[in-house]
């Protein structure tokens, strides 16, 4: 197979990827432990694809129980340098309606104790995030969306809450308060991460209710998320088939050089241990 460059990760309601044709499972070990899943490699629209169910077989780890450090790096070794993230959201404005789709292009950390970076054990960087999703590719998961007859919201905030419990009465209104648009419980992680590797990120927020502030969702359930997930997964593929048949594309973005001027530590004081852990993501730095 050609090299893979594009990642598909799918979240609640979307554990793969029918359309992939050629398809093989591919193991990757990671000096951060096993990822979510086997990847799937295929090709979809004749462009090699790697998938990532990030819930694992059945749907199995939580939020917090995520190895998003394993995830992302396990696609930088796969050589891919886009990611289109898909994940299933409550809604915090009344316009946000279910089965509308979401491209978002800031997020606001609300988790606890979660490690969303690659660095430290003494290398240390600091990449740019005001900016945290690829405007290039966020432009082609709304375009994508819009082709694929879907309602479509460009820009937003994703607030990550740490879960599982969906949010309090409090909480929701809180947001809302804030001008909040979406909110959700893995993204954050997977942007930050991917920017550290210097891969293009982009996320597809599905829409599946109203959060509880809405007085018709103020008791959000396992039930109603399914029920909408299932009804929008299929638009979902739709999206992705399209962004997938829009790349590769030239990165003339800034995530593909995002630790040219991040990394702070001296290359003579970095240790073996920490060039070899790093070496996909660092090595050209470091050489």
């Amino acid at each position: 197979m050609d090299p893979v460059r594009i990642g598909v990760i799918g979240g609640s309601g979307i554990y793969e990827m029918a359309d992939l044709s050629d398809r093989e499972e591919r193991v990757v070990d990671t000096p951060f432990g096993p990822p979510s899943a086997p990847y799937v490699l295929g090709r979809l629209g004749g462009r090699p694809v790697a998938f990532l169910a990030r819930h694992g077989a059945g749907h199995r780890l939580l939020p917090t129980e995520l190895n998003f450090r394993a995830n992302i790096y396990g696609f930088k070794t796969l050589g891919v340098e886009w990611v289109v993230s898909a994940s299933a959201v409550g809604s915090l404005q009344e316009r946000y309606r279910p089965e509308d789709i979401v491209v978002p292009d800031q997020f606001l950390d609300r988790t606890r104790g979660r490690v969303g970076t690659f660095f430290g054990n003494g290398l240390v960087a600091h990449v740019s995030f005001a900016h945290p999703v690829c405007p290039a590719l966020s432009t082609l998961a709304a375009e994508a969306a819009e082709g694929a007859g879907a309602s479509v919201h460009r820009g937003g905030t994703y607030v990550c809450m740490e879960g599982p419990q969906f949010s309090t009465l409090a909480e929701s209104r809180l947001y809302r308060s804030w001008g909040m648009d979406v909110i959700g419980m893995t993204n954050l992680q997977e942007a930050k991460l991917a920017r550290e590797a210097e891969i293009c990120f982009s996320t597809l927020a599905l829409v599946t209710d109203y959060d509880c502030w809405h007085p018709d969702h103020d008791n959000v359930s396992v039930e109603m998320v399914i029920e909408t997930l299932q009804h929008n997964a299929e638009t979902a593929r739709r999206v992705i088939r399209g962004i997938v048949g829009s790349l590769p594309i030239e990165r003339g973005c800034e995530c593909g050089t995002a630790l040219a001027t991040a990394i702070i530590t001296r290359p003579e004081a970095v240790s073996e241990e920490a060039r070899r852990a790093l070496a996909p993501i660092v090595g050209k730095y470091l050489a």
